[in-house]
């Protein structure tokens, strides 16, 4: 069997840089261990796998450790993927994931705009192993599906140099921290080392809960965002309520086939 495999760098319009994720598109879906282990060998903090049903296709993400049910970066490699490679004509692709339900992209001259659902976040106690793991103390811990520790400037988020042993003790996918930027609206990192991923380089399904934040606290729905990782990205983002619209730019890096 031969599987094509795309691999985009996501967030960025420069190779090299934002989010490489792989994409495979399927005529039927494989066992979840033969998809887990593809996953593994590509060893990015994301593969996505697509089966074509009728007007849409259905979606799934696996880090090299695990499914997850939500990825932003990865979907928008998906969509780049059909739009330039396999459906040049569509402006519009919906997706369905089994663990987040219905989810779109639409291409906006060279941006990719991502349709998904918010997920605020609640305050609650700051946990031993996250101060511990980040090695310094948040202005604020937020929690959603991932925990969110809020810093005073920017330069604060680039310096930490996480435990990530501590952190993957952590009950929750993994770690947002973010705060007020220089050259944007704000900044982040995000942190997963339990699901194999310790540093990933530019996360939309995180800004799920950074924008509902950032556009509480700025009083503003329109907001840009810079991912400052090594690689780096950039998003902009808007607050829908209930939904959360996520734009980037994407570019194609390698191209090939999977023999299994």
């Amino acid at each position: 069997m031969q599987i094509p495999l795309f691999q985009v760098d996501c967030f960025t319009a420069n190779r090299f840089a934002g989010n490489p994720a792989a994409v495979c598109p399927l005529d039927h879906w494989l066992p979840e261990t033969t998809m887990q282990a593809i996953a593994a060998e590509n060893n990015l903090s994301e593969t996505a796998f697509l089966v074509r049903r009728d007007d849409l296709y259905e979606l799934r993400w696996f880090t090299p450790k695990a499914e997850v049910d939500l990825c932003g970066h990865a979907t928008l490699a998906a969509a780049f993927v059909i739009f330039h490679l396999l459906e040049t004509g569509e402006d519009t692709v919906r997706f369905h994931s089994p663990k987040s339900g219905s989810l779109s992209v639409s291409r906006q001259d060279d941006l990719l705009r991502l349709d998904f659902p918010s997920r605020p976040p609640e305050a609650c106690p700051c946990p031993p192993d996250l101060a511990a793991g980040l090695g310094l103390e948040p202005a604020a811990v937020l929690q959603s599906t991932d925990y969110l520790a809020v810093f005073a400037d920017e330069q604060q988020v680039i310096d930490l140099a996480p435990d990530m042993k501590r952190l993957s003790r952590l009950d929750r996918r993994g770690v947002i921290v973010t705060a007020p930027g220089k050259r944007a609206d704000f900044v982040s990192r995000f942190f997963a080392p339990r699901l194999g991923v310790d540093e990933d380089p530019v996360t939309g399904s995180a800004h799920c809960t950074l924008i509902p934040y950032w556009s509480a606290r700025l009083d503003r729905t329109s907001l840009h965002a810079l991912q400052v990782s090594e690689r780096g990205g950039e998003l902009f983002c808007r607050d829908l309520g209930d939904r959360v619209a996520i734009a980037g730019r994407a570019v194609l890096y390698l191209q090939g086939v999977i023999s299994l």
